[in-house]
């Protein structure tokens, strides 16, 4: 498990440890609550750069591992490291990662972390996008173009080795009552402001629904890329009404502002004047698991911000 220094990775290592022996690595240690949650499930973490080509293929070897869950994908600045240090985990390290598990002989399957920000979000989008679609517009942010190259790097890995199971999760942005994110700030604020003359659908996955689908991916093969996010819609005009928050509309071109004053990526900013929403019938199809509509999310994720 990579990424485990942070909420998602922490939590989904614990959850796992229930059915499997995880080793769960970052490039910089957990927070102390994080650390308390690998230890209480008995997941052994260590400091591991992703970057380092042969020390992931030493620790794969060495502990003969069978299924690598690759959670290391930065949706912003990562800690203090800046873009730059964000692109060289996110690209860099994926592309070793996988390199080293194509050499693993004990290999077998490998999950990786995607996001539904890899259709973009412009005014030409279709109203649902399915796994199918492609990207409408060239993309602006960083994270856009990472989440690119690293489904590319995954689409090269099957090719070299059809005999692994590789899954891919385009996952919408998480919500939920323990959820830490740029979103759930930006909900938390008394004045929410939009951008004037767009009110977007926007969807989000529970963060439980989300850990439940990366257990199932690791216990059962589902090979392929899978949207996940909560079924049906909002405006947000109307989730920022559910919040009990007052919309604030501004200017287009002071929507930057806003993404540095609530430190929103411009991928963010983009899905929050735009909107996005993605056909889940694939995973419900294949996983035989429905998560929350996104309604619901938002219900119980305002009933903890109020």
């Amino acid at each position: 498990m990579t990424g485990a220094g942070r909420y998602l990775g922490a939590h989904t290592a614990a959850k796992l440890a229930a059915d499997a022996t995880v080793l769960a690595v970052d490039v910089v240690p957990p927070t102390p609550d994080l650390a308390k949650v690998l230890a209480g499930a008995g997941v052994d973490f260590s400091v591991v750069d992703p970057t380092q080509g042969p020390a992931l293929a030493q620790l794969l070897d060495r502990a003969r591992v069978e299924t690598v869950v690759h959670m290391a994908v930065a949706a912003m600045p990562f800690r203090d490291g800046g873009r730059d240090a964000m692109k060289e985990l996110n690209v860099i390290g994926t592309l070793q990662l996988l390199a080293a598990c194509q050499r693993a002989e004990s290999l077998r399957k490998v999950v990786v972390r995607s996001s539904s920000a890899a259709y973009g979000a412009s005014s030409r989008d279709p109203a649902i996008f399915t796994e199918d679609t492609e990207l409408r517009a060239v993309p602006r942010g960083g994270f856009v173009k990472d989440i690119l190259d690293i489904e590319g790097y995954v689409r090269g890995f099957r090719r070299r080795r059809p005999d692994a199971v590789a899954t891919v999760l385009r996952f919408s942005p998480f919500l939920g009552p323990t959820a830490d994110t740029a979103l759930t700030r930006y909900f938390d604020q008394a004045f929410v402001p939009t951008a004037a003359g767009f009110d977007p659908r926007v969807q989000f996955v529970h963060v439980d629904d989300a850990l439940e689908v990366l257990r199932l991916s690791v216990v059962e093969d589902h090979p392929g890329v899978f949207n996940v996010a909560g079924p049906g819609v909002l405006l947000l005009s109307q989730a920022i009404r559910r919040a009990g928050r007052t919309p604030v509309p501004v200017p287009g071109l002071a929507m930057g502002a806003v993404g540095r004053l609530f430190d929103i990526s411009i991928d963010q900013l983009e899905f929050l004047v735009h909107g996005r929403v993605v056909d889940v019938s694939r995973l419900v199809a294949e996983y035989g698991f429905s998560p929350r509509s996104t309604p619901d999310t938002f219900k119980e994720f305002v009933s903890v911000v109020r």
